[in-house]
């Protein structure tokens, strides 16, 4: 049986943030820093440099003209929005060398980002949260199972395989094989690397989102996000995803079928966009 903190530890030895995040991270503290500090922060970087402005010039953000320096994103996004960008694809890449034998990472990664782009679409479509900080948290989520795979692998493949066979959640099998869930593991590793604010506590309480104090509105878009993407082969998905939402989420947000259709369609409408964006030989 691991805590949280053991199998982030395992996995920190083999994946880290480069140290332009921690630079723009440190910028976006400070208040007396400004765009232009940020813009010669993410420059220095030639690759994450080469990402963003691919990034900002793509349908995830739909900009009018191309936009061809740093300084222009910056101005155009916002430094926060600039700093989650960095953070989606700064994680992506520590994580690019990082291949557990029983995970498909191409499916994982492409999980992923429709879960981000669900979670994005559920902040637009319900008029809560932001929508582009909903993306990273929901791109993130599921980042405790990428550590689980690779800290505990037959372990962590046990509870997937004893939730199948008794058909019961995920979570729960994990918490009696391994000792802990996927959802706690990736707000360690939130609080580890300290990211923002906000991230360990939303992706910590993804399953029961009012755990998540005063970020219960970005766990319960993250919560209605994974239903979504649970629930993408059933014959009637989106009555699917309903009943497997809290009821207090289903409830505070007034969700209901239709709701959950137009956030699957946004989400399965760029999906292909985006994986191309950040995993540009799988698209």
């Amino acid at each position: 049986m691991s805590t949280p903190q053991e199998l982030v530890a395992c996995v920190e030895r083999l994946a880290s943030l480069p140290a332009v995040y921690h630079r723009i991270r440190a910028l976006l503290d400070d208040p007396d820093s400004s765009v232009q500090d940020l813009a010669n922060a993410v420059s220095s970087d030639a690759g994450i440099t080469a990402r963003v402005l691919r990034a900002v010039n793509s349908v995830l953000y739909g900009f009018p003209g191309k936009v061809e320096t740093i300084g222009r994103a910056v101005n155009l996004m916002g430094m926060q929005q600039v700093h989650d960008l960095v953070l989606s694809t700064s994680v992506i890449g520590a994580f690019s060398g990082v291949r557990p034998a029983r995970m498909h990472m191409i499916k994982f990664w492409k999980d992923c980002v429709f879960r981000g782009l669900a979670a994005r679409a559920g902040a637009k479509t319900l008029g809560t949260g932001d929508p582009e900080r909903m993306f990273v948290e929901g791109l993130l989520a599921d980042i405790g199972h990428l550590v689980m795979f690779q800290a505990a692998p037959e372990a962590t493949d046990a509870a997937l395989a004893a939730a199948h066979k008794a058909q019961a959640p995920v979570h729960e099998m994990e918490q009696e094989i391994v000792g802990c869930d996927y959802a706690e593991v990736g707000a360690a590793l939130a609080n580890a690397w300290h990211l923002p604010n906000g991230f360990a506590a939303a992706i910590g309480a993804q399953i029961r989102p009012a755990l998540a104090g005063p970020h219960v509105t970005e766990a319960a878009l993250i919560h209605i996000a994974n239903q979504i993407l649970a629930t993408g082969g059933e014959a009637e998905p989106d009555a699917a995803a309903l009943a497997l939402i809290d009821p207090m989420v289903a409830a505070s947000l007034e969700l209901d079928t239709d709701k959950l259709a137009h956030i699957r369609g946004i989400a399965e409408g760029e999906q292909d966009s985006v994986i191309a964006l950040f995993f540009p030989a799988q698209g």
